[in-house]
């Protein structure tokens, strides 16, 4: 008898603590992308990314709260998650990033190892990148190390400091690749899990002025690819696995050639077969689409899709490969496309859901 299953959408955004900050949604794909929203949770303030664990039934969700001394410091909250009802429960929540004085420490992205030891979370405006342990319950649960990032870019005002922007595991979890747009590197670390502690492997440069934000592996594990926020570009490089190095390849543009306007990139994921690749502009409000050369790493472009929406700041790609659903921060959405697998190509599917600035997306498969 073939196992049941159910994809459930959570969704982080900005929002104050009064605020549904984060939100679970129903997703049928049976029905063409269908969303229904069953469950939202208030009581955290800026919970704009989240990260699922499915077999421990786990979200942790990042948070911001003043320190008492006229700063800001990031928070991590863990939920339980209850399969049948799609319901959140509070578990615990911790200081991420503890702020002195009028410092801002808060974190932008979260991240979880392939072994369920650690999350990583990453702050913007602090420049570090925080490693926290979870507990045999699989709750975040002790920060025990944060390292800092100092220096500047090129662009005066985007880079004037480090601003690590996310932390994205190698493929067999070995390695933690953190792209800082303030600095144009890529940083790689490594955990030493008797000391719980990262260490610096290496450092890779990007272009001056590109500004990584998010990074992303194909599913062979042999070439990455980093979407550049400041200047609006897609950079490709193959990946050795046994030294954890990237070598770059190739950069190519995510906008038309007709587009003058401003723009900043966002989000960057690989098709499940690993032929496509995607990305979103903030600005010219589209996904831009590109063929994969998995021998090369290149990218060839296909096409550009409206996301029905300002500002698509997140999508992802459900997890049997058939849908894309974009997170639009400024028209208060979420947009659903399906995927010809053939083509690679987006076709809305008039499904749409509202959400109080939407960040962050993320669907997950349950057993039920």
């Amino acid at each position: 008898m073939e196992k049941q299953t159910k994809l459930l959408l959570f969704t982080g955004s900005y929002a104050s603590a009064t605020e549904s900050g984060v939100q679970v949604f129903e997703f049928d794909g049976e029905t063409g992308g269908t969303l229904k929203l069953i469950d939202s949770v208030q009581g955290l303030t800026n919970p704009t990314f989240v990260n699922v664990d499915a077999e421990a039934l786990r979200l942790y969700a990042i948070g911001e709260k003043p320190n008492g001394e006229g700063g800001k410091e990031g928070e991590v909250v863990t939920f339980a998650i209850d399969a049948k009802s799609g319901e959140l429960s509070e578990l615990n929540r911790i200081a991420s990033m503890p702020a002195s004085g009028n410092g801002q420490t808060t974190t932008c992205h979260i991240s979880r190892d392939l072994n369920d030891e650690y999350v990583v979370v990453c702050s913007y405006h602090g420049g570090s990148v925080g490693l926290i342990t979870l507990d045999e319950g699989k709750v975040a649960n002790q920060l025990t190390d944060v390292a800092l990032h100092s220096g500047h870019g090129h662009h005066p005002e985007r880079q004037d400091r480090p601003h690590p922007h996310s932390a994205i595991f190698s493929p067999d979890g070995q390695y933690l690749f953190v792209s800082d747009l303030g600095l144009d590197i890529i940083r790689s670390y490594r955990i030493n899990r008797d000391l719980n502690k990262l260490e610096v492997q290496g450092d890779t440069a990007l272009h001056p002025g590109a500004g990584p934000r998010h990074f992303t592996f194909h599913p062979d594990g042999k070439s990455a690819y980093v979407i550049n926020e400041v200047d609006s570009t897609i950079t490709s490089f193959t990946y050795d696995s046994a030294t954890g190095t990237l070598h770059t390849v190739d950069t190519v543009s995510t906008l038309p050639e007709d587009f003058k306007d401003e723009n900043t990139c966002a989000e960057i994921a690989t098709s499940k077969n690993g032929r496509y690749l995607y990305a979103s502009n903030r600005g010219a409000d589209n996904i831009a689409v590109f063929a994969v050369d998995s021998a090369t790493a290149k990218l060839t472009l296909i096409e550009y899709v409206s996301t029905h929406g300002g500002h698509p700041r997140h999508f992802s790609l459900t997890p049997d490969g058939d849908y894309l659903i974009v997170a639009n921060r400024d028209a208060n959405n979420l947009v659903v496309f399906s995927i010809e697998k053939t083509s690679g190509r987006l076709v809305f599917t008039g499904n749409t859901a509202q959400v109080s600035k939407p960040v962050c997306v993320k669907p997950v498969i349950f057993p039920v």
